[in-house]
């Protein structure tokens, strides 16, 4: 495992090393051929009723941040909004009426909190666990779909903060996370993360945003070098939220756009939570001294979709 925890961008990967890298990951969290699950299947119930034990409080937080309406750097196609009742002409006559509203959006954007199915990434003409990527069609996924965590994920929830550990208030467009600065993160935080867990990395991209305005985050964002899942797989995780989208652009990894999107979801079968925030939450954990919660996500039930809008809610 790599032990750099300085900030800046960590040494890129060749091809062959990612290549290398990614069979490793599958390797070491392969769960038999008809998995279809992955990292969901970590979500014992034991764990969960330990999870339970994080509630301390009754206070419960979001992670998500408001869906936008409005075209933006990062978001030139945002979510259509649009109310269709009451009538534009003017004030309802008397009697019973209904506020009506309708909305669409672009699921994987870059500014709005989302979450990734296991058919999300389609790579060498495959899906997570050798699934043939004609799963996915113009219908819809037939396989792996966000149906998969129909029940919910609930469990115990981990936020490792980097922006705290490198002692700034967020990581600048570019810069990668290393798989040292997560185990350092941990310490600092007097927090481990364990099997089964929930975990989430702070890159302080949405407070970033929130004081300097929506920039090109498809050109450059802060997030995870892929290195780092080598962590992710040593502990087992469920799955992985970022208030970026984990991946780090550019990439480090030469014609792979998203390697952490690759190794999380193709090679580990994890759900990944993209463009989530912590700003609600980091009060409330430095006020506790605490980094661990109970968590609970609730996909939308959309049977053959590549992903879905969430709101995860942490339980402190």
């Amino acid at each position: 495992m790599t032990t750099r925890t300085g900030p800046g961008t960590a040494p890129p990967l060749d091809r062959d090393a990612f290549e290398a890298l990614r069979r490793r990951l599958a390797d070491e969290v392969r769960r038999g051929p008809d998995d279809r699950r992955g990292g969901l299947g970590e979500l014992t119930p034991a764990r969960l009723l330990a999870a339970a034990g994080e509630i301390r409080t009754g206070r419960t937080v979001t992670l998500a941040a408001p869906i936008g309406t409005e075209p933006t750097a990062d978001n030139p196609e945002p979510c259509d909004h649009r109310m269709t009742s009451p009538p534009e002409s003017g004030a309802s006559p008397a009697g019973l009426h209904f506020a009506l509203d309708r909305f669409a959006m672009n699921v994987h954007g870059n500014a709005d909190s989302h979450i990734d199915a296991l058919c999300h990434v389609v790579y060498d003409a495959t899906l997570y666990n050798g699934v043939p990527a004609t799963a996915v069609t113009t219908g819809g996924a037939s396989e792996l779909s966000i149906d998969a965590a129909r029940d919910g994920i609930v469990g115990r929830g981990v936020l490792l903060d980097i922006p705290r550990l490198r002692g700034v208030p967020w990581l600048e467009p570019g810069d990668q996370v290393t798989a040292g600065e997560l185990a350092a993160a941990e310490a600092a935080q007097q927090v481990r993360v364990g099997e089964g867990d929930l975990l989430f990395v702070r890159v302080g991209h949405r407070r970033r945003r929130n004081e300097l305005g929506p920039w090109d985050v498809a050109a450059t964002r802060a997030g995870l070098h892929p290195e780092a899942l080598r962590f992710l797989a040593e502990r087992r995780v469920a799955a992985l939220g970022s208030d970026s989208n984990s991946d780090a652009a550019p990439s480090a990894v030469p014609g792979v756009g998203f390697p952490v999107h690759v190794l999380g979801i193709h090679a580990m079968g994890l759900h990944l939570l993209d463009y989530l925030q912590f700003e609600d939450l980091l009060p409330f954990c430095e006020q506790l001294g605490r980094w661990s919660f109970f968590c609970a996500i609730a996909p939308l039930r959309l049977p053959a979709a590549t992903g879905s809008p969430v709101n995860p809610i942490a339980v402190l």
